[in-house]
């Protein structure tokens, strides 16, 4: 149980790692040299970022790359690949006598009745992409039924974040239906990664298979090596730094390679995707290796890690209003921007766009966001970072209040309070208006009813 969500966990985090990635856009360099396989993904996995792609959302046939999925799934279902054995039953691989591109077939000569560690089984297949190994491990892992395996590949391809895979066989013969892309196989593998025990069987040079059964029919050591030729001291492909991880030869999908590498603390992935079998002269040639070789040793002399943008570096002032001292704050980026960065382009033709905070009022706190700083190269977005206040900067209480004053009277509500005086004054004046016009009206009517009364009574009015 602690297994699977260990499991589920790592899952999480790698699907959050390459969304997180997907923010800033890649820089993507490309390499002076041919490169003839069709689709390619270098992937540094120190700073999850794609340093070279080509085609790399193509649909393409795996091959016997699929087996990197067919470990992951026996390695998360079994507790103890070193002691858990299984006896190899030949009925299992009896269909690839009829398959039709024979070629393409790669066996460990493991017999019927072989009885080998599952741990046995995973390097037949991961360094020599045994066929027999790879129907015998699902067989055994989908309780006797080799599309319930299939399935689980599916499901953890889908929970890996993979969009473009589908599988149909563990072996990874040819089938119409079953493809992937070099994105995908880059992060299939580095889940792979994440999961114990796969790296050091990927990687290993060789291996010895030791069977259990004492009437088996191998003579001597039963010794297997990877298939990688640029991981083997002894291949004219050698590139010092370099690790298994899978290879792949389809006669519909050509020859592919999976591998990874290290240099100066620099670690890459790399998937290159159907390379041609054949030279224009229909010589047999392994472009797989010759373009896996190339972008590796580029990656590992071109690439190192350069400070783009220093956290200290000061990037201009901006005017505080209202403040105590000179009225000014320094601003500089809150974070060091450090990219894997190609030797070759001179980081200054890097460009700066910046963007300051306007109006901006005392009192302001050292760290206070007042800007923006992006870098760009050409039209790609590399990264950017929030500006921030050098230092406080306090109010002046006089000329904030001198402020206040001076922005009230060009302020709305000064305008608004202007309006409604002007409006109450008008009121004010009609009422004043109707007021004088009534008092003179009741005051003609007193006088006329003076004259009528002198008229009747004349002088001789009561006194």
């Amino acid at each position: 149980m602690m297994k699977r969500i260990i499991s589920a966990l790592t899952v999480m985090l790698t699907i959050l790692i390459f969304t997180l990635s997907a923010n800033v856009s890649a820089i993507i360099f490309t390499p002076s040299f041919e490169i003839r396989s069709e689709s390619v993904y270098l992937y540094n996995t120190d700073t999850k970022s794609v340093i070279y792609e080509k085609e790399a959302d193509k649909e393409q046939y795996p091959g016997s790359l699929v087996q990197i999925m067919t470990a992951i799934i026996v390695l998360e279902n079994c507790q103890d690949i070193e002691n858990e054995t299984i006896t190899a039953n030949s009925s299992l691989y009896k269909k690839f006598d009829d398959y039709e591109y024979q070629d393409d077939l790669r066996y460990a000569d493991i017999y019927d009745g072989d009885k080998l560690s599952v741990k046995d089984y995973l390097h037949a297949m991961l360094l020599t992409s045994s066929c027999e190994a790879a129907v015998i491990l699902a067989d055994y892992f989908g309780n006797g039924d080799i599309s319930l395996f299939v399935d689980k590949m599916n499901v953890k391809a889908d929970d890996i974040g993979c969009t473009d895979t589908v599988f149909t066989n563990p072996e990874g013969l040819y089938d119409k239906k079953q493809v992937t892309t070099a994105k995908d196989m880059a992060l299939i593998t580095e889940y792979a990664l994440s999961v114990p025990g796969f790296e050091d069987i990927a990687c290993a040079e060789e291996y010895q298979l030791t069977p259990l059964n004492p009437d088996n029919s191998h003579e001597g050591e039963w010794m297997i090596n990877h298939s990688n030729s640029i991981a083997s001291p002894a291949s004219d492909f050698y590139l010092y730094g370099v690790k298994g991880i899978k290879t792949a030869n389809l006669d519909m999908g050509g020859r592919s390679l999976v591998t990874m590498g290290s240099s100066n603390g620099i670690k890459y992935i790399l998937v290159t995707l159907n390379a041609p079998m054949l030279n224009s002269d229909g010589d047999t040639i392994y472009y797989h290796m010759m373009d896996g070789y190339n972008i590796m040793d580029w990656a590992f002399n071109k690439f190192s890690y350069q400070v783009l943008l220093s956290k200290g570096e000061e990037q201009g002032e901006i005017k505080v209003n209202d403040s105590k001292d000179s009225g000014y704050v320094l601003i500089k980026p809150d974070k060091d921007i450090t990219r894997l960065w190609y030797n070759e382009v001179d980081t200054t033709s890097i460009q700066r766009r910046i963007t300051r905070a306007e109006d901006v009022t005392a009192p302001v706190k050292k760290g206070q966001k007042l800007g923006e700083i992006e870098l760009w190269l050409g039209s790609e977005l590399i990264d950017k970072a929030d500006l921030v206040a050098e230092s406080d900067v306090d109010r002046s209480f006089l000329e904030f209040n001198l402020s206040v004053a001076k922005n009230f009277f060009k302020s709305k509500w000064f305008k608004i309070a202007m309006v409604v005086s002007a409006v109450l004054t008008l009121i004010y004046f009609l009422i004043c208006l109707y007021a004088k016009k009534q008092y003179r009206s009741r005051a003609k009517g007193s006088f006329s009813n003076k004259k009528i009364v002198k008229k009747l009574y004349g002088n001789n009015r009561r006194r």
